[in-house]
């Protein structure tokens, strides 16, 4: 009941290559390396990024507006 050995490893690695195929696994290993490829360019992307948007010169800042609610509906 402890690790497998270099035989069970070789021999599931022959039964997955018989059902799959090895063209299928190729295309899964591309598959995989273009999604971690992806992952790290947004991660490299995102760390590049500024964390706070400039402000635009036409907002207004620092302005509060008061108010009261005079009627509240409830639906």
């Amino acid at each position: 009941m402890g690790s497998f050995s270099i035989w069970h490893w070789l021999i599931v690695l022959a039964v997955v290559l018989v059902v799959f195929g090895t063209k299928k696994l190729r295309n899964v290993g591309s598959d995989l390396g273009g999604a971690v490829k992806g992952f790290k360019d947004a991660m490299a992307e995102e760390k590049n990024k500024p964390s706070e948007l400039p402000r635009q010169d036409n907002e207004s800042s620092g302005t509060t507006i008061e108010g009261e609610v005079k009627d509240k509906q409830h639906h």
